[in-house]
């Protein structure tokens, strides 16, 4: 089965991104070692000439993960035909142990990558370029999990065997069930809307407020950085709430447990009609007009964002950036909010066009 399309594919974008980064790694340590924005010597103007081609393949290469994630899941979803007792992506996966771990890495691989990107494109805004040597550890850091992703999927793909008896995902989604979907699924309905709307209300609310108060942030001037006023008076919108966007970041990754936690024990149900069947991958095939893709891209689009706006936080206060950071958080955040905002409504329509009744 490893020389399906698909499979192929996803191999080629794991293995590319992994070898990509071992061959940047020595040119890693070379930058973290030796550089020098001040120095005129021969050796930093190679390591500058090089970053630029170095940053490039990798934005390529990372960017790829992003796409690598749907087509993963696309292909689990595509593929479960070929399993005896699969009916969706959970068959193909639970083919064997290393299905769901495979997933999950590739969930972590994207959203590093995306962390990394915004990071890397904050850096080549400045013109002293001052996360270099951050942004070239980070990438030391991400070779391992990239590393661990190539590796595990390698492992699920080369162990897709058609004649092994695999689990639906009844097994695992239903209420019955001793694993933490089963938890979640046995949710009360009422609660569960409770939390779903309670957290992602808050992540919208959190976000667009970030990114209405640093909307003004850059200004595209030689000078020092002009300080606006914001809603608190006196205080400069660049430097008020300056811990605001770690909170975004942590309403973002509340809000991505809640919306998963919210599609397995209620939205789901209201999609499919039927009180009982709480699968959160069914809902990409096609009988249910793949409605989950309408669910998932905006929602981990948003957590993307929201994450990477925790992560310029660190480098809020770097002088050549007091104006850039709270220019391209306010942007992602109101990407952030956008999306959340688009995933609820997407999901309230869904249910609000159901004609399953769960609140007699």
């Amino acid at each position: 089965m490893i020389f399906q399309p698909a499979i192929i594919a996803l191999l080629l974008a794991s293995g590319l991104g992994l070898a990509m980064l071992l061959a940047a790694a020595p040119f890693a340590v070379q930058v973290i070692r030796h550089w020098d924005i001040q120095s005129g010597a021969e050796r930093q103007l190679q390591l500058e000439r090089r970053t630029y081609l170095f940053s490039t393949l990798l934005t390529f290469v990372l960017a790829l993960q992003g796409m690598a994630l749907l087509l993963f899941v696309f292909n689990a979803d595509r593929m479960a035909v070929l399993f005896v007792g699969a009916m969706c992506a959970v068959g193909t996966l639970s083919v064997n142990p290393y299905g769901f771990p495979a997933l999950l890495l590739q969930m972590a691989v994207f959203f590093l990558a995306a962390i990394w990107l915004v990071i890397n494109h904050v850096d080549t805004r400045a013109p002293d370029y001052p996360l270099v040597r951050i942004k070239y550890g980070l990438l030391l850091a991400l070779l391992p999990v990239l590393a661990a992703s190539f590796l595990v999927q390698l492992q699920y793909f080369l162990g897709l065997k058609a004649n092994v008896i695999t689990s639906c995902c009844g097994s695992l989604f239903s209420e019955s069930s001793q694993a933490l979907s089963g938890d979640l699924a046995a949710l009360p309905p009422a609660l569960a809307m409770l939390g779903f709307y309670g957290v992602l209300g808050a992540a919208v609310a959190v976000a667009g407020y970030h990114a209405w108060t640093h909307r003004g942030g850059f200004k595209n001037h030689a000078g020092p950085p002009q300080v606006l006023l914001g809603p608190l008076g006196g205080q400069g919108r660049t430097a008020a709430f300056s811990g605001g966007g770690y909170l975004v970041a942590l309403t973002s990754g509340g809000a991505l447990v809640a919306a998963l936690t919210g599609i397995l024990s209620f939205v789901s149900l209201y999609i499919y009609e039927h009180p009982h069947h709480h699968c959160p991958f069914c809902i990409l095939k096609p009988e249910y007009d793949y409605q989950g893709y309408w669910l998932y891209i905006p929602l981990f689009v948003a957590t993307a964002a929201g994450l990477a706006v925790g992560a310029l936080q660190f480098f809020r206060r770097v002088p050549s950036l007091a104006t850039v950071v709270p220019a391209t958080t306010a942007r992602l955040a109101g990407i952030a909010a956008a999306g959340y905002l688009m995933f609820t409504a997407i999901a309230t329509l869904m249910m609000l066009r159901s004609n399953l009744i769960l609140f007699g």
